[in-house]
């Protein structure tokens, strides 16, 4: 199964996540398809393909629980 997550980039107390494409098995940082967007949680800004994570979420895909926590915020 295809799971939209997020994965931790940048340094120690400085974080930034892309939003990924991955098998739900594998490692969000080093095992994705596809890179989606990015997560800055300190300003809160979600830069994100919509579209294309709806056509994977269509064919099956789905959100991880925090990203599907921020999506409903915005």
């Amino acid at each position: 199964m295809l799971k939209i997550r997020l994965s931790r980039v940048g340094r120690k107390h400085v974080a930034k996540y892309r939003v990924v494409l991955t098998e739900h098995r594998q490692a969000a940082k080093h095992g994705f398809i596809k890179i989606l967007g990015s997560y800055d949680p300190h300003t809160k800004a979600l830069i994100m393909d919509m579209e294309e994570a709806a056509l994977y979420i269509k064919n099956g895909a789905q959100y991880s629980e925090t990203l599907a926590k921020i999506i409903a915020k915005k």
